[in-house]
């Protein structure tokens, strides 16, 4: 994470971003944050710290109440929803905690699925890379239906990686998953940012995801609560715990 703005080295850029809903909630209260191209960046917070609005800002699928977000070099003030919907297609790529596959679609599929829409060729052997990448090889011609969560969720990540997005935004990506297997999906995160360069933002609740991750902002109030370098679980549980207080202070 970098504290200048440096236009060319961020891959999404926070500036004073406030988001106000119609009932008088502040969801976020003037962030400011930049995070680098390939880093991996775990968001935690309380329930109702901002941090789903915080993702839903920084990947234009919300518009805040002021500031600006800058991503992937794409001042995003003022644009349209088509605009939007294009940047987003192009250079985004999105995994949540539910998978979102096509039932009727086989793997390889669901994974042209992005380029298809964009009215792109897939590269055959592109695609193959990325579904063995996510080690389904074996599986391409299998229905989500036939798969495992697990599996399902290597997909969804295939297929968030398949228009080289400038940023891949998790939101609790291994929520649905038991230990082992979140363990994997997380790893296979880490390696698309470490081996293939990709920026990843996952927004989590749970340390242990966290710890698979480069930095670890904390969210409180809709302010920026704090960050913590190389992460471990026990050390961002242990923040996480005097987060409330933080709370109390800073009001």
């Amino acid at each position: 994470m970098t504290t200048g703005w440096h236009e060319a080295a961020d891959a999404v850029r926070l500036e004073a971003v406030r988001k106000e809903y119609g009932d008088g909630v502040v969801a976020l209260d003037g962030v400011s944050i930049a995070f680098p191209r390939g880093g991996f960046t775990a968001v935690m917070g309380p329930s109702g710290s901002g941090k789903s609005t915080f993702l839903h800002c920084a990947a234009g699928l919300d518009r805040p109440t002021s500031g600006r977000v800058v991503l992937d070099g794409q001042d995003l003030d003022g644009k349209n929803e088509t605009y939007l919907t294009e940047l987003r297609r192009d250079r985004v790529g999105f995994v949540f905690q539910a998978f979102n596959l096509l039932p009727a679609l086989t793997v390889e599929q669901n994974v042209v699925l992005p380029l298809q829409l964009a009215g792109k060729r897939a590269d055959k052997r592109r695609v193959e890379r990325i579904i063995a990448h996510v080690g389904l090889d074996g599986r391409r011609k299998h229905l989500p239906g036939q798969l495992s969560g697990g599996q399902q969720q290597r997909v969804a990540i295939a297929r968030a990686l398949v228009t080289d997005p400038a940023v891949l935004f998790a939101d609790e990506p291994t929520g649905a998953l038991d230990t082992r297997t979140a363990a994997e999906v997380l790893g296979l995160l880490r390696d698309s940012v470490r081996g293939g360069g990709q920026t990843v933002i996952m927004v989590t609740h749970d340390p242990v995801a966290a710890s698979y991750a480069d930095e670890v902002v904390f969210l409180a109030d809709g302010r920026i609560a704090g960050r913590l370098a190389r992460p471990t679980a026990e050390a961002v549980a242990e923040r996480m715990t005097h987060l409330g207080e933080w709370g109390r202070v800073a009001a």
